[in-house]
């Protein structure tokens, strides 16, 4: 196998493909009608939380469990250190959100998605350089589907974590979004340290991620100001259009 300095690389820059497209999907779509100021700051904070969060939950969790299932070890993870991990991050995420640039323009979600990429990416970077790291060879389809998996959705899955967080905020359930948050990662943890032994989670994750997508939408949407709903409806209506007289002069210019 390469050396690890490369396999650090191939790691970095497969979560930042996934942060990127993350962040192409939903903040894109926004763009100008959110706090991008704010959302960076969330992405530097999000790479600070990340980098504790993968490394804790690797030592905790993943490597535990690879232990277990490849080298029959009879030391199973804690299922304590699984929750005070997604706990502590839940609770670090909240109080970031929490902050007064936030509150002030009701950007919740749109930070809480910044913030969850970043997460995510750094989960990712983490935990892949682990599983390149188990291979002999790069000539393997498990290995090359684990890669693609990790690298997409753990930052789109941490992302929607955090934005249901700063949802939950905006409506008064505080601390509610913490336990609810602490149980998604929790969850989707756990699938991902069996992702790496078992492409099987993959059936589970990619479509239950996909469904919950859909909903991120919605929830940017509840955040935005009337008035830049109105704008944006325009905007998007003007684009339409002018797809439409494009798609028209090029049917008579034929």
């Amino acid at each position: 196998m390469a050396s690890s300095f490369l396999l650090f690389q191939a790691a970095a820059v497969t979560s930042l493909v996934g942060m990127t497209l993350g962040w192409r999907g939903v903040m894109t779509k926004y763009s100008g009608f959110y706090d991008l100021p704010t959302a960076w700051s969330n992405v530097f904070w999000g790479i600070l939380v990340g980098g504790v969060y993968a490394s804790y939950s690797h030592n905790a969790i993943l490597a535990p469990y690879l232990r277990l299932v490849m080298d029959g070890s009879s030391a199973i993870p804690n299922p304590f250190d699984l929750v005070l991990v997604c706990l502590a991050t839940s609770v670090a995420a909240h109080f970031l959100l929490r902050r007064e640039r936030v509150r002030s323009g009701s950007s919740h979600p749109t930070s809480g998605w910044a913030l969850g990429l970043a997460i995510g990416a750094m989960l990712g970077m983490i935990h892949l350089y682990r599983v390149f790291e188990g291979y002999d060879t790069l000539l393997s389809m498990k290995l090359w589907i684990t890669v693609l998996g990790i690298g997409i959705f753990a930052p789109r899955s941490e992302a929607l974590i955090c934005c249901f967080h700063g949802q939950l905020m905006l409506q008064g359930r505080r601390w509610g979004a913490v336990l609810r948050s602490t149980f998604w990662r929790c969850a989707y943890l756990s699938m991902f340290a069996y992702a790496v032994h078992s492409l099987l989670a993959w059936v589970f994750i990619i479509p239950f991620v996909l469904l919950v997508n859909r909903r991120a939408d919605e929830w940017i949407w509840d955040s935005i100001p009337s008035e830049s709903k109105k704008r944006l409806r325009k905007m998007w209506a003007r684009q339409v259009r002018e797809q439409r007289e494009s798609l028209q002069r090029g049917h008579e210019s034929e």
